[in-house]
């Protein structure tokens, strides 16, 4: 009796289970067929990717910032650091805290032009890489040099201490936590380049990169937009500089045709609004199958309409793309890029999702804005394409930026520092003034003889 019964209730339990897999593998085929219709083969490949992806992936992303760096910064106590003797004459010694350099980074590329500029008027700069991966500091030592082959200071693993320094500069707000922490020297700076509690969901991240904004840095912001911001929301104080134009970015020839569109495309990057910039170029290619469309800044396979996959393009290959398009979008939901500048140098007409924070730092009456709306960005680029005499609008939208130079971004930023630097000395007290780090002393840095 027994057995009998045991046998039933497998029966029953193999029939059930069957009848799951035959329902589960139905919806499945069922899903993958509609994906197949409406997305076609790439859709497919894309759906069993991020399956897999799933699958396999960590239940957790790590953090950028390491839990320690957070657990040792109460920024609810008010903190100084004792500044590095300085006489408001002589060269100013920085440390800059970043994470490794990766391809195509605007930020890195703007922190480096502004070293430059430190460098080349007789500072000294040091760079400290914070890495929570695990990353080989030599490793991202060597692409530094490669990458910035201009830069000339010193690189280290911020995990290991910073020296004394007169400016300590947090670049991204997983480095504030260590410069917070470090007990070196020096005041404390934070090159903000965007909003980056904008990044990020309500969640962990999002909180703990506004708080960046307490620990009582100065701020120096890549345009106008995040100094006021950060003045009127977090009390900081702030300067700011404007966007230089890249000498790379030029018309070749005013008379060249032009042909097409171009697409600033970082489909992994969101404040960049991929899928809208593609929805928007996809009604465009609809009523103007003849002009061609071109995406750089990523690879991002098949998409609805014809157009050309550049990737990541270098300076010299960007600008000859530029010149060949009458309008290139470029969509930012956080601080702008430096993409409509460089279009504007080579005659390219930016057209950008219309926000305060892009009209600010802009500035600039040749920028078309559109409603982020595939729609409205559409009708932008179709009026652009239609313009009259274009020749004379490229040569005019070009002009408008011929005097914005990185040189005038880095004048200004080490006139910050110095006059930051030198009121910080004169208010600490006295004997924390005048007091130097055994470590300090004449040394020679990057080729240059410097006296603390």
């Amino acid at each position: 009796m027994r057995t009998s019964v045991t046998r039933s209730y497998f029966r029953g339990l193999t029939s059930a289970m069957l009848e799951r897999t035959g329902a589960e593998m139905g919806r499945r085929y069922r899903q993958v067929h509609r994906v197949w219709v409406e997305q076609g083969t790439q859709g497919v490949q894309d759906w069993l990717q991020r399956a897999l992806a799933d699958r396999i992936a960590p239940t957790s992303t790590p953090l950028e910032v390491r839990p320690a760096d957070v657990l040792s910064a109460d920024i609810r106590v008010r903190r100084s650091w004792p500044p590095l003797l300085f006489d408001g004459k002589g060269p100013l010694v920085v440390n800059w805290v970043m994470a490794p350099p990766v391809a195509g980074s605007g930020g890195h590329t703007t922190i480096f032009r502004l070293i430059e500029y430190l460098e080349q008027t007789g500072n000294v700069c040091r760079v400290y890489l914070y890495d929570v991966y695990g990353g080989d500091a030599a490793y991202y030592s060597h692409r530094v040099r490669r990458d910035f082959p201009r830069f000339n200071g010193e690189i280290h693993d911020a995990a290991g201490g910073m020296a004394d320094a007169h400016a300590v500069v947090a670049t991204a707000w997983p480095t504030a936590y260590s410069v917070f922490n470090d007990r070196c020297r020096g005041m404390r700076f934070y090159l903000v380049q965007d909003f980056e509690p904008w990044f990020h969901p309500p969640g962990a991240r999002n909180v703990l990169a506004e708080h960046t904004y307490r620990m009582g840095f100065h701020a120096i912001t890549a345009g106008r937009f995040l100094a006021e911001k950060l003045r009127a929301e977090y009390g900081m104080t702030a300067d700011s500089f404007d966007f230089g134009c890249d000498s790379a970015y030029h018309i070749v020839n005013r008379d060249g045709v032009r042909d097409g569109v171009v697409f600033y495309a970082k489909p992994d990057v969101p404040r960049r609004a991929f899928e809208l910039g593609v929805m928007a170029l996809q009604l465009f290619a609809e009523r103007h199958p003849h002009i061609a469309i071109h995406f750089y800044g990523a690879r991002v396979g098949t998409l609805p309409f014809p157009f050309k996959d550049h990737g990541l393009l270098r300076p010299s290959e960007l600008n000859g793309i530029y010149n060949r398009c009458f309008a290139g979008l470029s969509l930012s939901m956080t601080n702008v890029s430096l993409v409509p500048h460089e279009m504007l140098s080579a005659g390219c007409i930016p057209v950008v999702n219309d926000a305060e924070h892009n009209r600010i730092v802009l500035n600039n009456s040749f920028v078309r804005y559109a409603l982020p709306t595939p729609h409205a960005l559409a009708d932008a680029l179709s009026d652009v394409v239609s313009t009259d005499n274009f020749v004379a609008l490229a040569t005019s939208a070009s002009s408008s930026v011929s005097s914005a130079s990185w040189e005038e971004a880095g004048r200004i930023v080490a006139t910050a520092l110095r006059r930051s630097v030198t009121a910080y000395a004169e208010d600490q007290p006295q004997d924390q003034a005048m007091a130097r780090s055994p470590s300090v002393g004449v040394r020679t840095e990057g080729g240059h003889r410097i006296n603390l």
